[in-house]
């Protein structure tokens, strides 16, 4: 009897205990992930550092007075902590880092202050061009995975090649001639408003165009061969031959098991998206981050280009971890 109620007991408990130690698991492998991210993140900074140092001039000399003697370059440096070596001043930049403090700017600004104001612009621009391309991606992914092989599919095919291969700047002065100077429908340059941010919606649509239609055409390939994966799985040749639509199966059959690849693909584009904010941000004349780190690498201006590469990271490093978690979790509930 004592035998009969122990083994219901024990096989309940079996269960919890196995979900409790694919948690744990899930967490020291998120947690080493994490460590080995910042790591990366540590070096990389320390090499920012020292690229800049290689770079000629110095942000003394770059943010000068005309006709500045010197004696006064003397005492810019002095003031800048330029006469201390390179190692030194990056120690000092990354032990204040976890506290929010990012240094003061060659100009004498605080760094958090000077990229608090660009920053929700970059963020309204990087964020709606991130979910048009996530949309985008998955509806010609789709389109094009229910006809394998068809017109549809092919024309696809060759449409998002080329448009992965289309730099930034390429598709944004493509996007100049025909939208504004050939035909007037859209202001050619960003002009802000009394908060800083652009003055009309329509000072968006370019630079959005520009960044959505490259990271389309990347997503689309990698949604097309996920899903054309999970088209040789043998849940989805159960689902065809038992009679289902191919909506439903693209949706319900196929589409879960691509998530991992999907995912992994999107928070690739992450960091193109910031790669080509640089570019279009400039193009445009969009009040934004990327204009204020291409005025610091003018400048030489270390802290400023740390502490924008430094967020570009943080914000990259979230992206990977939350595609991590979607296929850790996409992969353990199939096994």
């Amino acid at each position: 009897m004592t035998g009969t109620t122990t083994r219901p007991a024990e096989a309940a408990v079996r269960p919890v205990a196995a979900s409790a130690t694919r948690r744990a698991g899930l967490l020291l492998r998120g947690a080493a992930v994490l460590g080995k991210r910042l790591l990366m993140l540590l070096v990389l900074l320390a090499v920012v550092f020292a690229a800049i140092e290689l770079l000629p001039g110095d942000a003394a000399s770059a943010t000068s007075e005309r006709g500045e003697g010197a004696a006064g370059l003397a005492a810019r440096r002095h003031l800048l902590a330029l006469d201390r070596p390179v190692w030194e001043r990056f120690a000092d930049w990354i032990t204040a880092l976890p506290t929010g403090d990012l240094g003061t700017s060659a100009r004498g600004e605080r760094v958090t202050d000077l990229l608090a104001a660009p920053l929700p612009n970059t963020v309204l621009l990087g964020g709606t061009a991130f979910v048009l391309t996530v949309l985008a991606a998955l509806a010609v992914g789709l389109g094009a995975s229910a006809r394998p092989r068809g017109i549809v599919d092919r024309v696809v095919d060759l449409t998002s090649t080329a448009a992965f291969a289309l730099p930034e700047f390429v598709v944004s002065i493509g996007l100049l001639l025909v939208l504004s100077l050939w035909t007037g429908w859209l202001p050619a340059a960003t002009v802000t408003g009394a908060d800083g941010a652009p003055a009309t919606w329509s000072m968006l649509v370019m630079p959005v165009l520009a960044l959505t239609v490259p990271q389309t055409g990347w997503n689309t390939r990698i949604v097309r061969a996920a899903l054309a994966d999970q088209a040789a799985t043998p849940h989805v040749e159960a689902a065809r031959l038992d009679g289902l639509s191919t909506g439903r199966i693209l949706l319900r059959h196929a589409l879960p098991g691509a998530w991992p690849a999907i995912a992994t693909g999107i928070a690739t584009s992450t960091g193109m998206l910031l790669g080509g904010t640089v570019v279009v941000e400039t193009l445009f004349n969009y009040p934004g981050i990327g204009t204020v780190l291409a005025g610091a690498v003018a400048d030489r201006d270390t802290p400023v280009i740390a502490a924008v590469v430094a967020c570009a990271a943080a914000l990259i490093t979230v992206v990977l971890l939350l595609a991590d978690l979607v296929r850790a979790r996409t992969l353990g509930a199939r096994s």
